[in-house]
């Protein structure tokens, strides 16, 4: 069993208000951690001392924790990790300005640090005092582009506490038009295979259909593609995992996110799934796809 998964583990929980940090522990309970949110700091110590031997541990803390402050934030991750001998991950749960700004006005919710000070203010001076607390976590999720459903996938594969062996993968399908996954370590392109958005019959269909994966196999390239990116994967993830990586992401990406990256995305992880049982599939761009207009043309199509 890995370091992230082994028993006792002790996550710290914080980040920007709005960003995912209340929804990251309701995971960790639904994978058998025991989840405490705005403890004040200075009840750590005493609470990681009083916990059950063995029992993983999940706690919330951000700007309106009683005492949080920077230097306070630091002191107190010391005094754990004496407490620990070290088994303390932080998480630091980060967002766009922008998303979180829809977040809290679709809502309805009030910032915490925006009483008397727009939206947009209170969410800058937020993001500057945490500035240091972010520079200093072990791990920073991105959640900008994230589902509540995608980011549980993601912490499960991380953090879950069981006896599999291996390290943890995501295969991502996503489209460029709507950027890059922040959390990607490896990012392929496969816009150079012949695109069945131009067939008016496969324009409505999606990668999982087998009738697009006949079009996009029949692509003279495609199978030289697959059996490369294969040997270069059979190379890669073995070394990443003697260095102590525990978890990867791997991209596919195209323009639409709808064709190609998906039936690619799905061939890969039906070919890992032998070799690697922690692997797990996910098309970002699928569902918002599938909802634009059919009629895109140009290079904004799929």
């Amino acid at each position: 069993m890995n370091e992230e998964t082994a028993e006792g583990r002790i996550i710290l929980v914080t980040g920007m208000s709005g960003a995912g940090r209340t929804s990251t522990l309701h995971v960790f309970e639904d994978i058998g951690f025991e989840a405490v949110d705005n403890l004040p700091l200075s009840l750590l110590s005493d609470l990681v001392r009083g916990a059950a031997s063995g029992r993983a541990l999940a706690i919330g803390v951000d700007i309106r924790t009683r005492d949080f402050a920077d230097d306070a934030f630091a002191h107190e991750l010391k005094r754990l990790r004496d407490v620990t001998d070290g088994s303390v991950t932080t998480i630091f749960m980060d967002c766009d300005d922008d998303i979180l700004i829809k977040r809290y006005t679709e809502t309805r919710r009030r910032h915490p640090l925006a009483d008397e000070r727009p939206l947009a203010d209170g969410i800058e001076l937020e993001r500057r005092l945490l500035e240091s607390v972010r520079n200093r976590a072990d791990l920073v999720i991105d959640t900008s582009q994230s589902s509540p459903w995608h980011l549980k996938r993601q912490l499960t594969a991380r953090f879950a506490r069981d006896d599999a062996i291996g390290i943890g993968i995501c295969i991502t399908s996503f489209s460029f038009r709507r950027g890059l996954p922040r959390e990607a370590d490896l990012v392929f392109d496969v816009r150079f295979l012949r695109n069945p958005h131009y067939q008016l019959s496969l324009r409505p269909l999606t990668g999982r259909d087998s009738r697009v994966g006949n079009y996009i196999g029949e692509d003279g390239d495609f199978v030289t593609f697959m059996e490369n990116l294969k040997g270069m994967l059979d190379l890669l993830l073995p070394r990443f995992e003697a260095e102590g990586k525990s978890y990867l992401t791997i991209a596919i990406g195209c323009t639409g996110g709808r064709h190609r990256s998906v039936f690619v995305a799905e061939r890969l992880k039906d070919w890992m799934k032998p070799r690697y049982p922690r692997v797990q599939l996910h098309h970002r761009d699928l569902e918002q796809a599938a909802e634009e207009s059919a009629g895109n043309d140009g290079e904004a199509a799929e």
